[in-house]
């Protein structure tokens, strides 16, 4: 019998949450003073930084009586939230430190803590299901804030679909020359190492001037950031990362910086044109992405070698037994 495309709901046999870091927003989002709330991980988060300029994020909802903090409520002393409902407040560690119309404090009155990372203008927080410590650290990249390399400009992207399945288009070599109109299928080398993912891709590119060399090498580092080198035309570098708002669907956001080797005014023309691009390839694979079914065990030609070595990384995100559904190819 032949295998049959399942509702979109049901389409992903894995859960929607994996192990590791992810985005919960670009550093300057998050100020000194003033509280914001997220949804992100199948739940309500609210973010705020300390007066040591830490950014914390803990669970939205007061465990007194439910109150959302982040509908109303505030950041008082440089380092605490109080709840609009009762004026409980709650330090960074999401501990209730102050009651005030209370003599005691309530033993169980605490908030789940994220833990967090600051790192390249990104504020990450861990998931682990298992509240285990994170398994990797993200790597500082000297292309951020450096005078060699333009601002980051950032896009995003809400795509009913999973990153798991948006990113296999990193192991998916043919489908640039089919869906994106590269002159020639690149020439790609894999390989995986730990928490890290990385593809080599050479292939020729098209410019007003002619064909030219190029390449795009992506890093994964665990299963939310992905960071990609473009050559070719000017050193562009691209900071892709990928949070699940619900199990169905996922905030996208790419950050780039080009190169200003080749003069300021140059590398804002071009980078200018680069990111157009990328975009519009963005606006390519979005249909395909959330219209498709995912097959746990995909029939591949051989050329498509690629898929079954990005699902066997992937699968050390998940626990034991949540890999089942997480199949390769036959």
């Amino acid at each position: 019998m032949s295998e049959t495309a399942p509702d979109k709901p049901s389409r992903y046999p894995f859960p929607p949450y994996a192990n590791g870091w992810f985005r919960i927003a670009y550093a300057d989002e998050i100020e000194r003073g003033t509280l914001r709330s997220f949804h992100l991980l199948g739940r309500e988060l609210v973010a705020f930084r300390d007066e040591a300029g830490r950014a914390r994020v803990l669970d939205a909802f007061c465990p007194h009586l439910g109150a959302h903090l982040g509908h109303g409520g505030r950041v008082v002393a440089g380092d605490r939230i109080r709840c609009p409902f009762h004026a409980w407040e709650f330090d960074g560690e999401g501990t209730c430190v102050r009651v005030p119309y209370a003599e005691k404090i309530p033993p169980k009155a605490k908030l789940r803590a994220w833990r967090t990372c600051e790192r390249n203008g990104i504020v990450f927080l861990h998931h682990d299901a298992a509240g285990r410590p994170p398994a990797y650290e993200i790597p500082v990249l000297a292309e951020i804030g450096s005078p060699d390399w333009t601002p980051l400009e950032i896009r995003h992207w809400t795509v009913a679909a999973r990153w798991l399945d948006m990113n296999e288009n990193c192991v998916d070599r043919v489908h640039f020359k089919y869906v994106h109109g590269a002159h020639t299928i690149p020439e790609s080398e894999i390989s995986a190492e730990g928490p890290v993912f990385r593809v080599r891709n050479r292939m020729k590119l098209g410019t007003p001037q002619g064909e030219v060399d190029g390449g795009i090498d992506t890093t994964d580092h665990g299963p939310a950031l992905q960071i990609v080198r473009l050559s070719g035309i000017v050193d562009t570098v691209m900071l892709n990362t990928a949070t699940p708002i619900d199990a169905e669907t996922t905030d996208v956001s790419f950050a780039y910086t080009v190169s200003t080797a080749g003069g300021a005014d140059a590398a804002r023309g071009v980078g200018a044109a680069i990111i157009r691009d990328l975009e519009k390839q963005m606006a390519q694979d979005i249909p395909i992405w959330e219209n498709k079914a995912f097959w746990e065990r995909p029939v591949l030609a051989q050329e498509d070698e690629g898929f079954n070595v990005y699902r066997k990384w992937y699968r050390q995100f998940f626990s034991e037994a949540d890999r089942p559904g997480m199949g390769t190819a036959t």
